[in-house]
């Protein structure tokens, strides 16, 4: 009976951290060269002041995945708020780089346009 409490206030304490955690991520699918690559960006934390706001981000294909975290300098108070990033491809198992304009908009990041270089192909 004690276990099966324990086990129950386990899970609902995990349900409610993934979903408060859900509440600041977003995913989408980017086709490259014809590739699904999974990109998902959840911020971690809050920002104070002008400090940069941290964001978790993962990058998957079908030939392999990678996550990191990065310290994104949206402008304060500025809404929505816009940053340059740039992804290089290899540990998706793909050539090239991915040039991200991100948008800060309602404590979610999200891409606003995705490029592929060399060749300077839309991605979105």
């Amino acid at each position: 009976m004690k276990s099966t409490l324990l086990a129950s206030a386990l899970f609902i304490w995990l349900a409610a951290g993934a979903a408060a955690q859900n509440d600041r991520c977003t995913r989408e699918i980017l086709h490259v060269r014809g590739t699904p690559v999974t990109v998902a960006f959840c911020v971690v934390g809050s920002r104070h002041g002008e400090a940069p706001l941290q964001v978790a981000e993962s990058y998957s294909s079908p030939r392999g995945s990678f996550g990191q975290t990065a310290s994104l300098a949206f402008i304060s108070g500025d809404q929505p708020s816009r940053v340059i990033e740039d992804v290089a491809l290899s540990q998706v198992g793909l050539s090239g780089t991915l040039h991200l304009t991100l948008v800060l908009e309602g404590g979610k990041v999200r891409i606003e346009a995705a490029m592929l270089t060399p060749g300077a192909v839309t991605v979105k």
